[in-house]
């Protein structure tokens, strides 16, 4: 025997050793009569509270021990419920705080079918575009009381599949999609619809797939932008596109050799390159159209960041940008005002791309499991005029 204090009453007497239970020494009160052990030395925290062990998450059995209550009250009194006394409440409260508790999200939605969560998949953070739809999206979202969980396939198609995976794996309620420049096969995608979890394409769309939809009128921009440019005396205008799989890279390049049909203009295959959305290779591919025996005298970009390194590349080899060679991009990323001559845009809405697919994708949550009708949403563009495209004397 030797001298402990007692875990119930307090009192520090002899207690007998009673044994060895999951590691740790037993005690035996005879005034108490319970069997008890002791906290392990230096793992207290405030107010003699004991600290979850390193990588233990504290749960709603930390807090009721702590506390001396049972789980059904600390869990009632964390959901608000009025049955529960006020210093009772404060206290759970107060000890969720200490122990670092985190309600298991993933557990409620298993119990009520229902995460409140949604999955938003982009291809890259690179460029302003996704990351500023991501923001809009995720505004409406939150006002709706629903979480965000945002992946970044990084243009692989490999890491694509396996956000779905990780976002089928966590119970989101829906998702928003813009698919990678090398997405050719859409199973993975398919999987959603199978386990009942609505999704929206936004920008790179998936039209094998019968969902919702939001993108930009990509073919009247690319339209107005190659007209723009004859209207200041360009003949010889030349895309770099993007990859030709993707639905946005064969509107804009249909709207770009409409216009010049509309005004009896030449198109050579020559003039038209596609790029795999990089900036080395939209680099690589003004070099070639500036190589070029007959060389364009403008060039119509399928993104800014295109028209940002055609632009540079061409400053770089003694062109004048736009007396000697005309540039028009498309998005009105942020720098475009900023850089020199200022570049000439096609501006998208594209905060508002991203809540309109959210409100689309509640609307979808709220009806159930589908299948649900499309909703195919086209926001119109408007083009920015800058120093890049426009000469004194066309």
């Amino acid at each position: 025997m030797g001298m402990i204090r007692c875990t119930k009453c307090g009192q520090v007497h002899a207690i007998a050793k009673s044994g060895m239970v999951r590691g740790k020494q037993r005690y035996y009160c005879k005034d108490c009569h319970i069997y008890f052990t002791l906290p392990d030395p230096g793992n207290t925290g405030v107010a003699g509270t004991k600290r979850p062990r390193p990588g233990h998450i504290a749960t709603i059995l930390d807090i009721a021990k702590a506390l001396n209550i049972s789980k059904s009250t600390v869990s009632r009194a964390l959901q608000g419920h009025t049955d529960i006394k006020k210093e009772t409440r404060e206290a759970v409260v107060k000890m969720a705080g200490k122990l670092d508790y985190q309600p298991n999200l993933l557990a409620k939605s298993l119990v009520k079918s229902k995460s409140n969560t949604i999955g938003i998949i982009v291809p890259e953070f690179v460029n302003y575009f996704f990351p500023a739809v991501i923001m809009g999206a995720q505004e409406i979202a939150s006002e709706a009381g629903y979480n965000v969980i945002i992946c970044q396939s990084q243009e692989s198609v490999k890491t694509e599949i396996a956000n779905t995976k990780v976002l089928l794996a966590s119970r989101v309620e829906g998702v928003i999609i813009s698919m990678t420049r090398e997405t050719s096969d859409f199973d993975h995608f398919k999987a959603f619809g199978r386990h009942g979890v609505p999704i929206v394409f936004f920008n790179r769309i998936c039209e094998k797939i019968p969902a919702s939809r939001v993108m930009v009128n990509d073919y009247e921009g690319a339209y107005n932008a190659v007209e723009h440019l004859i209207a200041n005396g360009y003949r010889r205008i030349a895309h770099i596109s993007g990859p030709p799989n993707l639905r946005l890279s064969q509107n804009r390049i249909n709207g770009y050799l409409d216009a010049l049909k509309a005004h009896k203009l030449p198109s050579h295959r020559s003039w038209i390159i596609h790029h795999d959305l990089t900036a080395a290779n939209a680099s690589d591919s003004a070099k070639k159209l500036l190589s070029l025996r007959s060389r364009p005298d403008a060039i119509f970009c399928v993104n800014d960041p295109a028209a940002i390194q055609t632009l540079l590349y061409a400053k770089s080899i003694g062109i004048k940008v736009p007396d000697q060679l005309g540039i028009v991009g498309f998005s009105d990323d942020p720098i475009s005002s900023i850089i020199e001559p200022q570049l000439t845009t096609v501006k998208q809405p594209v905060s508002e791309m991203g809540q309109i697919a959210m409100r689309i994708l509640l609307d979808q949550i709220k009806l159930g499991p589908g299948p649900h009708k499309p909703v195919h949403t086209k926001l119109l563009t408007n083009l920015i005029v800058r120093q890049s495209s426009v000469r004194d004397h066309p």
